[in-house]
């Protein structure tokens, strides 16, 4: 018997075959569906690969074999589906000697499953279809490939086929990406899947996106092209903006010179879009960071509509009444380049209290606290950094009396200063500054939301049962309004000595088994972010309090994209889902 004869195993009499039509055998331990149908014995795998419930409880007719519970059709000789969102079923080699069928339970594989997932991936995003992106995240982590190829290829489809550009589907997927250290294994395949899921919904019923071409001119300055470029964004001339970007690009700007373009043009106006178009900004640099900057082509035009469609906060009447704020920032904006020059060969050490200050309730001593610490030598990077513990402050301390939809506005300016925070550790660029008054000017207005302040919690027992307090914690997630239970737990167990990578597991595996919303995705990875930058422990305390406070708020939700992801990961280990399988 030659070596491909030994892999067949008899499965069926085919007397009794001809008989039923169909009989489900088990070889090898594989549940395999036989079917005699047109003169013909063909096999298939018993789990329909959509769902996993048992095609011998289908039918065929002409050919074709289909699942009674979603109705997916197979072409019965070869397994191929009729319908892309049920995949293919595995279809198994058959032969009948001396009266009986025999079935070959492991044939060679037509593609590697590295390459079958991938295209199925592909598949995933273009027809925003849930379960095989799940399934995608699954198979591509089980075949050893590393996640950065599920983000770039997320990216690349969400920069193609998104007209609108970046947007909150890509934040999300790069997010995602940049918090994978901190989860345990399985809770890095939900966070890509839920990544990819939101670029796909992103997508859904969109047009794609069409380029506009570079300048063929190559010897245009970096100062002329940035110029260029601050203008047409000024004038909302999109389609100019995008050509001035693109020239940057090919002319072969650095990553830094491509940061200044954008945050010049990011900052020329305040507050962009309540600091989405800012938090955008810093996202796409990421995402470059995690894929390769030879993206850049592709990525960073497809901010461009962000920038110049954005609402300017000067316009907004919060900004200019009962205090004109707006006017102020010109003010100090007019003598930045003075109040710059006068710090240089300074060297400045953040003041014990100027968290306080920057939270201070006259506008003026926000002021004075920012340009003094200029003028002191503070680098855009120090200033950023301490603007941005303050915003995360406020988020520790929001006051659940107020409004639900509040959350919202603490969480936009923590977002916004991380953004610029983070963009200041690529570019040195003086107008990144304004970025800083802005995320201040918006610490300040959020102070309401602070009227009383939650208490940040007393210190707790050093001897606590930190394991118990890690349970403890994401019980909470199952009841709504434990905002302050879930803060509490957070700050003691990091007091009894608890592990910080553990608790950030723990919060990212209590956030990617919910159907969370954009910004709470985004208010776990800026937590993350910063509370990981900061060396002081009281620092890191205090913004970990604040990622649990909003993951509270918008927990428990129906968990819909999780069922998806259990179905998914339950079929790709071969767990039993039906009692006929």
């Amino acid at each position: 018997m030659s070596q491909t004869d030994s892999n067949f195993q008899p499965a069926v009499p085919l007397d009794d075959l001809r008989a039923s039509g169909r009989e489900l055998v088990r070889v090898d331990g594989r549940a395999i569906a036989v079917f005699h149908h047109e003169g013909e014995v063909r096999a298939v795998d018993n789990r329909c690969p959509h769902m996993g419930f048992p095609l011998t409880e289908g039918s065929v007719e002409d050919g074709i074999l289909t699942c009674h519970w979603h109705h997916a059709r197979f072409e019965l000789s070869c397994g191929d589906t009729f319908d892309p969102w049920a995949d293919d079923v595995q279809a198994y080699p058959v032969e009948v000697r001396d009266g009986t069928v025999y079935v070959d339970p492991d044939p060679p594989r037509d593609e590697p499953p590295a390459e079958h997932w991938a295209s199925r991936l592909e598949d995933g995003l273009e027809q925003n279809l849930r379960l095989v992106l799940a399934k995608s995240a699954i198979g591509l982590d089980d075949a050893g490939v590393d996640p950065t190829e599920q983000v770039e290829t997320g990216v690349r489809f969400g920069t193609q086929y998104r007209q609108g550009g970046w947007g909150p589907g890509l934040t999300i997927l790069t997010a995602m990406a940049n918090v994978l250290p901190d989860l345990d294994t399985n809770d890095r395949r939900r966070a890509l899947y839920q990544g990819l899921v939101q670029v796909a919904s992103d997508c859904a019923d969109q047009p794609p996106r069409f380029e506009q071409e570079s300048f063929s001119a190559r010897d245009l300055s970096h100062e002329r092209l940035k110029s260029w470029f601050r203008e047409t964004v000024e004038v909302r001339d999109a389609d100019g903006a995008e050509r001035c970007l693109r020239t940057a690009v090919a002319s072969g700007a650095s990553e830094a010179e491509l940061a200044e373009m954008l945050v010049a043009a990011g900052t020329d106006h305040r507050y962009l879009d309540t600091g989405h178009t800012m938090d955008f900004v810093n996202k796409a640099c990421e995402a470059l960071d995690l894929i390769g900057w030879e993206h850049a082509e592709s990525v960073l035009p497809t901010l461009v509509d962000g920038l110049t469609g954005a609402e300017r906060s000067e316009e907004l009447s919060s900004w200019r009444q009962p205090i004109d704020l707006a006017a102020m920032a010109d003010d100090t904006f007019d003598r930045l380049p003075d109040l710059v020059a006068a710090g240089e060969g300074e060297e400045w050490t953040e003041p014990d209290d100027f968290t306080d200050r920057l939270h201070s309730d006259d506008p003026e001593a926000v002021f004075d606290a920012l340009e003094g610490a200029i003028q002191g030598g503070a680098t855009v990077e120090q200033l950023a950094s301490a603007v941005a513990f303050a915003a995360g402050k406020r988020v520790a301390q929001f006051a659940t009396s107020n409004e639900f939809s509040d959350w919202n506005t603490v969480h936009h300016t923590f977002t916004y200063a991380n953004a610029v925070h983070r963009l200041s550790r690529r570019t040195d660029a003086t107008e990144l500054y304004r970025g800083v008054f802005d995320a201040a000017v918006n610490v300040y207005l959020d102070r309401f939301l602070n009227t009383p302040p939650a208490p940040i919690p007393d210190r707790g027992d050093s001897e606590a049962d930190t394991d118990a307090l890690l349970d403890d914690l994401l019980a909470t997630f199952d009841t709504e309004g434990a905002v302050n239970e879930a803060g509490r737990l957070t700050a003691h167990y990091l007091d009894a000595g608890g592990d910080p990578a553990a608790l950030r597991e723990r919060l990212g595996s209590g956030l990617v088994r919910e159907d969370a919303g954009f910004h709470t995705f985004q208010a776990l990875e800026a937590g993350f972010t910063q509370a990981g930058m900061r060396e002081e422990s009281e620092e890191r305390r205090v913004l970990l309090v604040a990622v649990a406070r909003y993951l509270s708020a918008h927990f428990p939700t129906r968990r819909e994209r999780e069922q998806t992801f259990t179905i998914a990961d339950r079929l790709h280990r071969g767990e039993k889902i039906h009692e006929a399988d």
